[in-house]
């Protein structure tokens, strides 16, 4: 199927349309993570065990609370922006800022999965430990989220040559 669309050049129209779908599926995807667990960290400061938290512990909670905020923020933007463009023949412009809010939204998604592991597990772990195992994730993120798609890009890229 994929050889037979290769051969059926996409029009400009297809084209946005196709990014635009592809975008929202994303979005589900992307913001029903960050929203449960934006959820279960506003929990957080309801908890018996907060009250126990270091001035440290509480200064990580309120930042990794306004980057789970932030980021619920920036993966529901492109609906957003969807609702009050739409209807004005802007549908390449919706693409590209709903892309760039994705973008950004699965950035601070990731710094608050950082954060609230470094949260976690700094009470949990004693001593330096926690912010090598935090150091660890963060790669595997990074390698999953960002240096593997480049890498097949890349590779793409090379074999279109």
């Amino acid at each position: 199927m994929e050889a037979v669309e290769a051969l059926v050049p996409e029009g400009a129209r297809e084209r946005v349309n196709r990014r635009w779908g592809e975008i929202l599926q994303e979005t589900r995807v992307a913001q029903t993570g960050g929203q449960i667990l934006f959820g279960l960290l506003l929990s957080i400061a309801f908890t018996s065990r907060f009250e126990s938290l270091s001035s440290f512990g509480r200064g990580l909670y309120i930042v990794t609370v306004v980057l789970g905020a932030s980021s619920t923020a920036a993966l529901i933007a492109p609906v957003s922006i969807h609702r009050c463009l739409s209807g004005l023949r802007m549908k390449h412009q919706v693409v590209e800022a709903a892309g760039r809010m994705m973008a950004c939204g699965i950035i601070l998604l990731a710094l608050t999965i950082a954060c609230t592991l470094l949260l976690i597990l700094t009470v949990v772990l004693p001593g330096p430990l926690a912010l090598v195992i935090v150091a660890t994730v963060m790669v595997w993120f990074v390698l999953c989220w960002y240096v593997l798609p480049l890498r097949l890009r890349h590779r793409a890229g090379r074999r279109s040559r």
